[in-house]
């Protein structure tokens, strides 16, 4: 005789065939209304169009002391290099979460930084405000107890670490805002050959921040910084020679000028590594207009120019060196609070992976891990905000190779696909910029890829089920939304589900929504969808 519990699961497996959809709760946002439209995700299965690194995603820790204030705020803390707590548990926690993620340590007070090795003959002192500094701040030094005390740290969080150099030691500024003369190199060349001697691990080597073009704070010409970088090149050459891997050479680490980057690459082909840019396309962080221009899909594309530009140039001059986006948080000048660290921005942040990704970008360096407005952390208590959640996200579901995407059928989706990370099939990012309009997304590829099944209805069904059933007609979805429907919220949802850290400080997990793939994929208003179809035939992903 069987058992009532034996029956109840019969009843479930079979309400598993005859619905649609296998979710614990429902992801439907709480911001938008009754509207609801079709579209279709067109992925080419066949073409690869990008190649990211496997740790695309990158973050920043800067230099900025707690005085650095921006429209009467004042949102650094001690989030400085110099200063930052680096015992905290969810700040470990966080950086193991990616294994491995890149760290890029640098920012404007880079080239105002003095290392104290032997070298160094003045005191060490921190950075002091003075209005007729550049930045309004004299220059500061790193003390290598402080250097020892990173390395530690980085070594137990297995971060892989790019330095931006001092690039302005030896020059003269001139009165027309131009820095001129040769790089002097040897505060750097102690700094490395101590750094070498510990047997710190350095990914990579970048020089100068934000100098190139019309630069921030001063500017040099190409033709000189093209000089820097390859005695940069050369003082690497030396240091480590014997040493394996070699640290990558990257520059110029600032914003796209696309007549002084064709100078610069042109002059440094043989030499460099990467070729950083840095991107604050949504302007100031005081603008009033930033939720309106995130929320803008013509507003978004206008940072397709940039990706494709530089492209463009690499191929021209057939560098072996490929594009990273070294420093990008938005919105300049520490971004904006509650905009630029809330739910909102992820729909740029995301964005931007996705599009530059799609143009060969094989990093991307988010401003900041933690500090100022724009952080992955919150900067007092080192909760993780939004961003950190969708920056995960990607990590463990985006592959490496991108593939064509398009969406017909609403402007306000933005679609992306990659071959999935760590399993067969496809991972698709959606974005529903409408504020009312659940959308209903199939999937098309051409004639060469196979989705097992065709998508004919978007009737769903909630159905609670016990440990996550697996199966063949079955995709996994990660829906995030804001709390309350609030777009500037500071908490995210996952499914339904609050996505917080716990009281030792551990990243919670992200526990799918398992979803019968004969379905739409269903895309609430405001929201973001994950979508992993494990059973797409991809020849590109094979």
């Amino acid at each position: 005789m069987s058992s009532p519990v034996l029956l109840v699961w019969i009843g479930i497996w079979m309400c598993v065939f005859s619905h649609s959809a296998i979710i614990p709760v429902s992801t439907q946002s709480v911001v938008g209304g009754d509207e609801s439209a079709e579209g279709t995700v067109f992925v080419d299965s066949e073409t690869i169009i990008g190649r990211t690194d496997q740790d695309f995603v990158c973050a920043t820790l800067d230099w900025w002391p707690p005085e650095k204030c921006d429209y009467g705020t004042c949102s650094w803390g001690h989030a400085s290099l110099l200063n930052l707590n680096l015992s905290n548990n969810i700040l470990s926690n966080a950086i193991k979460a990616f294994s491995p993620l890149k760290l890029r340590l640098g920012g404007s007070m880079q080239d105002q930084l003095v290392y104290d090795t032997e070298d160094n003959q003045q005191p060490c002192l921190p950075f002091v405000q003075n209005s007729s500094a550049m930045f309004n701040f004299s220059h500061g030094c790193l003390p290598m107890p402080r250097w020892d005390e990173l390395n530690a740290f980085f070594k137990k969080t297995g971060a892989k670490i790019i330095f931006g150099l001092n690039a302005l030691s030896g020059k003269t500024q001139q009165p027309d805002g131009s820095s001129t003369g040769a790089w002097d190199h040897n505060n750097a060349e102690s700094f490395m050959r101590y750094t070498v001697s510990k047997n710190y691990t350095i990914h990579g080597w970048e020089l100068g921040n934000e100098l190139c073009g019309e630069g921030v704070g001063t500017k040099v010409l190409a033709d000189q910084y093209a000089l820097d970088t390859i005695a940069l090149e050369d003082l690497v050459q030396r240091v480590y020679k014997g040493i394996k891997p070699m640290p990558l050479i990257l520059a110029p680490g600032g914003f796209f000028d696309e007549k002084w980057f064709m100078d610069f690459i042109d002059k440094t082909t043989p030499t460099l590594g990467a070729v950083t840019h840095h991107l604050y396309n949504l302007g100031a962080g005081v603008d009033k207009n930033l939720v309106n221009k995130i929320l803008d899909p013509s507003y978004l594309d206008r940072a397709h120019d940039t990706f494709k530009n530089l492209l463009d140039i690499l191929k021209i001059y057939s560098t072996r060196a490929v594009a990273w986006v070294g420093e990008s948080g938005g919105a300049y000048n520490s971004g904006h609070h509650l905009v630029t660290n809330a739910f909102v921005f992820s729909f740029w942040y995301l964005d931007q992976l996705g599009m530059s990704s799609a143009h060969d970008t094989k990093t991307y360096c988010r401003q900041t891990l933690i500090g100022g407005n724009y952080g992955l952390l919150n900067t007092t208590t080192f909760e993780p905000n939004p961003d950190y959640y969708s920056a995960l996200l990607w990590h463990r579901l985006m592959g490496r190779n991108v593939l064509p995407t398009r969406f017909s059928g609403t402007k306000k989706i933005r679609a992306y696909a990659h071959c999935s990370r760590v399993s067969k099939g496809i991972t698709l990012l959606l974005i529903n910029l409408d504020k009312s309009t659940t959308v209903y997304a199939n999937v098309a590829f051409n004639s060469t890829g196979i989705l097992k099944q065709e998508h004919k209805s978007h009737k769903r069904k909630t159905i609670l089920l016990p440990p996550p059933y697996k199966g063949r007609n079955i995709r996994e979805e990660f829906h995030l939304t804001p709390k309350d429907g609030d777009l500037h919220s500071q908490t995210v949802l996952l499914n339904g589900n609050i996505l917080a850290v716990n009281s030792d400080g551990d990243i919670p997990p992200f526990v799918p929504v398992y979803v019968n793939s004969s379905t739409s994929i269903e895309v609430a208003p405001y929201s973001i969808v994950f979508a992993h179809l494990p059973n797409a035939d991809v020849p590109a992903c094979r």
